[in-house]
């Protein structure tokens, strides 16, 4: 548990210590509890809810009676004072979600505009759709604390720019936090995609579950977010979760990066879908393929495969193997026994996908554990890196930070 300062330069830590012993109460707490759990003064605390009651963060809910004494007044977040926006963007779709301040999803929506198009259309386009989202849910945007952006990588976490995505052609150096603040006028945050969807699986989860995992994310391209201790390991420059060019195959074919085998190639939707269509296991598109060709083709593959229809199967099995040869080499070498699968492409195999992978895993010679690894799906959905987005928000709103404590010119 986090402990407070009752000075008063430390308020607005204060503050949001306060907040998160009430957040992560889920049936109320109350003011005394909260002074107990946190050390703070019953005063300071009793000041610190004041001003989260006025400016709507809180609510109070009803008498808590125990025993002798006086009763106490349960506090509890207030769904409805204060939300998030996530955005994420794959080079396939655009995917918006709206919460409140509960983390829980109350808008969602998708657009797939044409990303060879200059990126300041693109980022327009977001903002109209953002405005249309809170249009939609009937939310002031008053109440709205901030945009969480998940991207694909390399990126400037610090300067907020989209540095040069491999699947995005045209986006080079485009300083999108800023660009997207000045267009829509909201506190805007930059992470990496992977990075966000490892944010949404720990803020959603309780208990110990997701303490130490590795998250990955199944998109356009693959990609993973690392959590030690329930910190996302981000790396130094923000970028760490780049396993595209990890080697599953060595005689596999030759790779952008000139070496053979590597992992992003071998499983991408894409290269899923031009296996299939060469083979006949689906019918020929025009060439070269569209985003839409790839993401109908990629789901009539998982159908396929799901009915048994062998070419198609040996096309995801083939797929599953190389992420499991992944897989192995990076639990081992973190020690991490839970994997979480996740992102707009993997839905559509996970049923496939799920019952190979643990044995795939967990049978290989090159596993060194001292416990089996668990393989799970994100019980959040596609929209996973669009929630890590927002929940960075809230993130920022309701968790206490010790950077804040520190004193910067």
């Amino acid at each position: 548990m986090r402990r407070g300062s009752n000075l008063r330069a430390l308020g607005g830590f204060n503050q949001t210590v306060v907040l998160d012993v009430i957040r992560r109460s889920a049936s109320g707490v109350s003011r005394v509890e909260i002074a107990e759990q946190t050390g703070l003064s019953t005063q300071t605390v009793s000041n610190v809810a004041r001003r989260l009651l006025d400016a709507g963060m809180i609510r109070e809910a009803g008498i808590q009676i125990r025993g002798v004494g006086k009763p106490r007044t349960v506090l509890q977040l207030d769904p409805s004072g204060h939300f998030a926006i996530g955005v994420h963007i794959d080079p396939a779709v655009i995917t918006y979600v709206l919460l409140d301040i509960h983390g829980t999803t109350i808008g969602h929506t998708a657009s797939r505009p044409p990303f060879g198009a200059d990126p300041a259309a693109v980022i327009a386009g977001m903002s109209d759709t953002i405005e249309a989202l809170l249009a939609s849910t009937g939310v002031d945007r008053a109440r709205v604390l901030g945009v969480g952006i998940a991207s694909p990588g390399p990126i400037d976490a610090k300067r907020g720019v989209v540095l040069d995505p491999p699947l995005l052609t045209t986006w080079h150096g485009v300083a999108l936090r800023d660009e997207l603040e000045r267009v829509t006028g909201f506190f805007v945050v930059l992470e990496k995609d992977v990075s966000a969807a490892a944010v949404a699986e720990v803020w959603t989860s309780s208990g110990h579950e997701r303490d130490d995992f590795l998250f990955l994310y199944y998109g356009s391209g693959v990609g993973v977010g690392l959590v030690l201790g329930r910190e996302v390991a981000r790396g130094p420059t923000s970028n760490a979760g780049d396993v595209g060019h990890v080697m599953v195959d060595p005689d596999g074919p030759v790779c952008r990066c000139g070496r053979r085998g590597c992992l992003g190639d071998a499983v991408s939707p894409e290269t899923l879908v031009t296996t299939a269509v060469a083979g006949g296991v689906i019918d020929a598109s025009p060439q070269p393929l569209t985003t839409d060709d790839i993401d109908r083709g990629f789901s009539r593959i998982a159908e396929l495969a799901d009915a048994g229809e062998p070419q198609a199967m040996r096309i995801l099995d083939e797929a599953v193997r190389d992420l499991a040869t992944a897989i192995v080499t990076i639990v081992t070498l973190l020690d991490l026994h839970v994997v979480v699968f996740g992102g707009p492409y993997w839905e559509r195999i996970s049923s496939f996908a799920s019952s190979r992978l643990p044995e795939l895993i967990n049978d290989s010679p090159a596993l060194v554990l001292t416990a089996p690894v668990v393989v799970t799906s994100s019980a959040i959905g596609e929209d996973v890196a669009a929630v890590g987005a927002a929940c960075l928000i809230l993130d920022f709103a309701l968790s206490p930070r010790s950077s804040a404590l520190f004193i910067s010119k």
